[in-house]
Order: structure tokens, then C-alpha cells, then sequence
């Protein structure tokens, strides 16, 4: 089942053994059409906290701790959907919340200092999730072994090093590298659309990943399970998108 293997390490084929063709369905198979009603369900959901932590930053309250909520609470929840797919249904929607205090939060700072920014950054991230869709539907990039192969090993490595760089943060204020990644330099803003393309070819893999879900006949609970996933992906590139925008204002 090789064609389960997705750089989205909420998606891996080890993600769908066991839940499909193996004596275990339900009688209730995921479909497109539901994976992405729940996809639809867990960004309004994720857009209401957004609000929320958007209108307490105007107030006055100091981000960071609704932040740490966000980024901390919902890497938890992914641990263990990772281990407990089933209980994606209660988990994928709490998940979706705890982001959107992330994203509210860090869109206001943004906001803030670059009025009007992060509604670019909204804009620019649905065009190029269209975009990748088409590319997808029409075959004009193949998924193939060997893209998901590279994808999963510079995915990785960006993951361990933005974890890195989220400890650094919590413990001592300042990220490891901050400057690499936030400053307005040429290596800097590269850096940054290295990652909005990587970010874009995750989507790729999202959509084969879900489409060969559905075509395998994966249990009904992996809908959430993979709405859970492409939003992880989709809510990475609408971040990178924020990052280098303001790279840009700041030339």
C-alpha cells in the first residue's frame, strides 16, 4: 500500500493498515464528499476560536498565552489521534478550535503590524490550494514514489526544526534561528518560499492520500481523520503565506 505514504505525518500509510479491507469496516466507507464536509465543519470551527483570540488581542490580553494553548493543545491532540484514529470524530473538531486560537492570535499580531496582511495571506492561501487541486485533478504533477519520498524527508526535517524553534520560544522567549527565518534578508525571504512550495506539494499528497482513502473503502471515521489532516497542511501554508508577505513589507 505504498500509495498511502504522504509527507503529512497525520497521513501515512500506516495511518489507513488496519482500518481498511481487513475484516474491520463498519459497513460506513469514507467518501470525498464527507471527508470534505467535515473538512468544511472543522474550518468553521477553527475560523470562531480565530475570532475570538483576534478580539482579545484588540483588547488588550497578551497573545502568547492563548498561543501556547493552541500550538501545545493541539500537538496533543494529534499525538493521540495518531495512536486513537477512532476518536478523530470528538478529537479532529477540538483540534480545530485549539488552532484557531493559534492562528487568531498570531493573524492579530500580523494584523497589527501590517494592517490588512493576513486577509492577502487568506486570499493568496485559497488560490494556491486551488491551484494544487487542479494541478492534482488534471495530472500535470504526478504523485508519484519518488516525490512522496523527497516531500516526506524535507517535510521532516522542517517539522523537527520548527519544533525546535517552538521549544526554544516557550522556555527562553527567543527561537533558535530566528533571524534565518524571520528576517527580511534574500536568504531569508528564499527560505520562506522554499516553504510555501513545500507546503503546496503536501497538498498534493493530501489529495492523492484522500482520494486513495476513498477508493480503498476506509472506514467512515477517517473522514476526520483526514479533514484533520489536509487542515494541518492547509492552515501551513496560509502561515508561511503571513511570513513572507511580511517579509516583503518590511523591504
Amino acid at each position: 500500500m505504498s500509495i498511502f505514504k504522504s509527507s503529512n505525518p497525520v497521513m501515512q500509510e500506516k495511518t489507513y493498515q488496519g482500518t481498511i479491507l481487513e475484516g474491520i469496516s463498519t459497513g460506513e466507507e469514507m467518501t470525498l464528499k464527507g471527508t470534505m464536509n467535515k473538512f468544511g465543519v472543522m474550518i468553521m470551527l477553527m475560523i470562531g476560536s480565530t475570532l475570538f483570540a483576534w478580539s482579545q488581542f484588540y483588547k488588550g490580553s497578551d497573545p502568547k498565552p492563548l498561543m501556547m494553548i493552541g500550538v501545545f493543545g493541539g500537538l496533543a491532540l494529534a499525538l493521540v489521534m495518531a495512536f486513537k484514529m477512532k476518536w478523530a470524530s470528538f478529537l479532529a473538531p477540538a483540534y480545530a478550535i485549539l488552532e484557531g486560537l493559534f492562528v487568531g492570535s498570531i493573524s492579530a499580531i500580523y494584523d497589527y503590524a501590517y494592517p490588512g496582511l493576513p486577509m492577502q495571506a487568506v486570499a493568496l492561501t485559497l488560490l494556491v490550494t486551488l491551484i494544487m487541486f487542479l494541478i492534482y485533478r488534471y495530472k500535470i504533477i504526478k504523485v508519484t514514489s519518488k516525490l512522496r519520498t523527497v516531500i516526506v524527508v524535507a517535510t521532516s526535517a522542517v517539522a523537527i526544526f520548527y519544533l525546535i524553534q517552538w521549544l526554544t520560544y516557550a522556555i527562553g522567549g527567543t527561537a533558535i534561528a530566528y533571524n534565518f527565518t524571520n528576517s527580511a534578508t534574500p536568504i531569508s525571504i528564499g527560505f520562506s518560499i522554499l516553504m510555501v512550495v513545500l507546503a503546496s506539494f503536501n497538498l498534493l499528497l493530501n489529495f492523492d492520500t484522500v482520494e486513495r482513502g476513498v477508493e480503498m473503502r476506509a472506514p467512515k471515521y477517517m473522514e476526520w481523520y483526514s479533514a484533520f489532516g489536509l487542515m494541518v497542511t492547509v492552515v501551513w501554508l496560509y502561515l508561511e503565506i503571513l511570513r513572507l508577505l511580511s517579509k516583503f513589507q518590511r523591504n
